[in-house]
């Protein structure tokens, strides 16, 4: 059951996650939340110590409500699974320019929300590592994606939106496809528990596919 200060708190994150989207990280100050939120600035000082702290819980509440949307949507294509995480990606960093810098800052990367959203990836790359599409290891496939998609949306803040390059995040990905998937599923992907074949066995179900491509 939700208190009275449960609330309240409530009120003050939300009131700092728009001061911080319309405004930017300056305009995140404990009198101006505050004031914004109908309370004394002393008043904060009791659920935050601090402005860094406020701005750390509103990064993982704004990041939390955008993690739980990717996380339910799933299609029966691994692979188009994996494009539409990366568009919804690159969407959400230009979208919150100030929130991406604070998620991506060294200090403030090991949240939840943070940690919520490289499951999220994870479980998505290992969805088409069971298709047998990768050519890494899941744990590079994931390291490789997110990298390329951290710095596609810098690149692309640091540009007026006037000017960016549209189709930079398409080439990135694709980049990224090109070092991560195969352009066919492995032999082994192909039949559950094929790992357990003899060789003989192996042998003619390569033979079989073969003919069958």
């Amino acid at each position: 059951m939700r208190t009275v200060r449960d609330e309240t708190r409530t009120n003050i994150v939300e009131v700092a996650a728009r001061l911080l989207r319309e405004q930017g990280v300056a305009a995140v100050t404990i009198r101006a939340v505050a004031q914004a939120a109908g309370l004394q600035p002393p008043a904060l000082y009791r659920f935050f110590a601090d402005k860094d702290a406020l701005l750390d819980v509103v990064a993982e509440h704004v990041f939390s409500t955008y993690v739980a949307g990717k996380a339910v949507d799933e299609t029966a294509d691994p692979v188009a699974d994996l494009r539409a995480g990366w568009d919804a990606h690159i969407a959400f960093g230009l979208a919150n320019a100030t929130l991406f810098g604070l998620l991506i800052d060294p200090r403030r990367t090991s949240g939840g929300a943070a940690a919520a959203g490289l499951a999220v990836l994870r479980a998505r790359v290992h969805r088409v590592a069971a298709t047998g599409r990768l050519r890494v290891t899941e744990r590079r496939a994931v390291e490789v994606i997110h990298a390329a998609g951290t710095g596609a949306v810098l690149t692309l803040l640091a540009v007026p939106p006037d000017d960016r390059e549209t189709g930079l995040a398409d080439t990135m990905y694709q980049a990224v496809l090109h070092a991560i998937l195969t352009d066919a599923p492995a032999p082994d992907a192909v039949v559950p528990g094929l790992a357990k074949l003899t060789t003989a066995e192996r042998a003619l179900l390569d033979e079989w596919l073969g003919r069958a491509g």
